[in-house]
């Protein structure tokens, strides 16, 4: 198959949806498809699937730009000034099948009118949700595709009967995610002493503050946040107020996280809601025991295989994650078997199978 991914971040950052999308392309080209990856970062060596650049601009930068519909936030502005260079970089003729999971303006570039032929159907992976394709309210009633990715049951329960639909998991690496000695002195991290990771973007969803707030209350406990956004600076400051000494902010990438995971003794992530979240399985892949916000969505992904709780008190979070480190030798070897169900080969075998049908019904 012909596999068009595209979405802005590729090959500049190295965020969930990023990593997620690059990784099952990585795994469909080794497997024989013809791969070709449009984002706004610049080609890298030893890729199997091609790299064509279309420029954008940092959402960073985009912070403070109005927020109107279809440009409700930095990341709609930096999607918006994806559109010209995609628009260059895309040539319909060229693939079968089109993937991505950025909404209003990516969908529309990829399933615009063709000239000349037809164009290729379109496949949409709720990887940050399953809004556009749920919704029928200002932009989202434009939404399309001939194909849903749900990655968790409560998407494809209710979009099942309007889509085409497959239920398929994110993946994850098996071979880089794994159990190892830790590295703190890489990152600065003390070398004795409890270490308590978050990564998560600093957006109100994540809770990031709340976290603070929960590591404040275990003594001698350190906070080490991987991650960025427009809350990097109140974040800084209850960190100073709540965990003076005890508090660092880094930015990774994705060539470290394993050695990150392994050198914390416990992973906390205290999102009410997220599409699949991949940080849950790679943290358990490499042995660190998970304590996250309790919802059948998640346990779907992690089972019993996790600490869940109702994280809306602090003092309750503080108590699950000295739980979970205490049970840390029970729950690392019962958190790895469970991540291995969602090594890459198994789901990009799925994919392939999904935009097969996919093709095969378009034509």
């Amino acid at each position: 198959m012909r596999i068009l991914f595209a979405l802005p971040g590729f090959h500049r950052f190295e965020r969930g949806a990023e990593v997620a999308l690059l990784s099952l392309a990585t795994e469909l080209a080794r497997g024989g498809d013809a791969v070709t990856v449009i984002g706004a970062g610049e080609a890298r060596e030893g890729t199997p699937y091609r790299f064509r650049h279309a420029g954008a601009l940092r959402r960073e930068r985009l912070e403070r730009m109005p927020r109107v519909p279809a440009l409700r936030s930095e990341t709609g502005w930096e999607e918006a000034s994806f559109v010209p260079g995609l628009l260059r970089a895309y040539r319909p003729r060229d693939h079968d099948v089109t993937v991505t999971c950025s909404f209003p303006f990516t969908n529309w570039v990829l399933r615009r009118p063709v000239l000349f032929g037809r164009r290729p159907p379109h496949v949409f992976v709720t990887q940050n949700g399953d809004w556009p394709a749920f919704s029928n309210d200002a932009e989202y009633r434009t939404f399309g595709c001939d194909g849903l990715v749900c990655t968790n049951p409560d998407y494809l329960e209710r979009n099942q009967e309007k889509w085409r639909c497959a239920l398929i998991p994110n993946g994850m690496d098996a071979e880089r995610f794994t159990p190892g000695s830790p590295e703190r002195a890489r990152f600065g991290l003390p070398a004795r002493g409890t270490v308590v990771l978050m990564v998560s973007a600093l957006i109100p969803t994540k809770r990031v503050a709340d976290g603070v707030r929960a590591v404040a209350q275990l003594p001698d406990a350190h906070l080490v946040v991987a991650g960025d956004g427009p809350e990097r600076e109140a974040v800084d400051r209850l960190a100073a107020e709540l965990l003076p000494g005890r508090f660092k902010r880094l930015t990774v990438g994705a060539a470290e996280m394993p050695l990150l995971y392994r050198s914390a003794d416990v992973f906390l992530h205290l999102s009410r809601e997220e599409s699949f979240g991949n940080v849950y399985i790679e943290a358990l892949a490499c042995g660190a025991p998970v304590v996250a916000h309790d919802s059948p969505r998640l346990r779907w992904i992690v089972g019993d295989d996790a600490v869940l709780l109702d994280t809306g008190d602090p003092a309750a979070v503080a108590a699950a994650l000295a739980h979970a480190i205490a049970a840390r030798s029970e729950l690392a070897p019962r958190g790895r078997v469970r991540a291995l169900r969602y090594a890459w080969p198994r789901v990009a075998a799925q994919y392939r199978t999904f935009l097969g049908e996919v093709i095969a019904a378009a034509k």
